[in-house]
């Protein structure tokens, strides 16, 4: 017998927070201009193969029928609206405007194979997604309400 106590693991300190506690303070009164402001939400996704995902994927994902139309759109697109600061904007868009920044860098430094899905035809739901470092699967989504 040895006086040796055994040995502990900090848990707690190895814990990484959740993805949507680590962002969701950079989305409060964020919103997405389209027809209608939209909030921007985190959002979590069960797919997690290596691969790029695909529209077959994401329809299964969010259990769509195969009449609704689905697109990949460029990252950038995403990002445009909210990222760019224009030359007639208050202090208010300019700080929100920051914000949406911080957002953006956030996500690239968290998630990698980031993809954009555009879902449905006149009110549509938008969904960044990216796969963590776990290899688990998140984002954000919002809606743009175009008519």
């Amino acid at each position: 017998m040895t006086n040796e106590e055994p040995k502990r693991s900090d848990t707690a300190a190895e814990i990484k927070p959740l993805f949507t506690d680590e962002i969701n303070p950079l989305l409060a009164d964020l919103f997405y201009p389209s027809e209608s402001d939209e909030p921007i939400e985190p959002v979590t996704c069960y797919l997690n193969q290596p691969e790029p995902l695909t529209v077959s994927q994401i329809k299964d994902w969010l259990m769509l029928p195969p009449s609704v139309y689905v697109e990949e759109r460029p990252e950038t697109e995403f990002w445009a609206p909210i990222t760019t600061e224009q030359d007639w904007y208050d202090d208010e868009e300019k700080a929100r405007t920051a914000r949406s920044g911080q957002l953006k860098k956030r996500l690239e430094d968290e998630l990698t194979v980031r993809q954009v899905f555009r879902v449905g035809e006149s009110e549509i739901d938008v969904y960044l997604l990216g796969r963590q470092a776990d290899g688990q699967r998140a984002g954000i989504k919002t809606k743009v309400v175009a008519t």
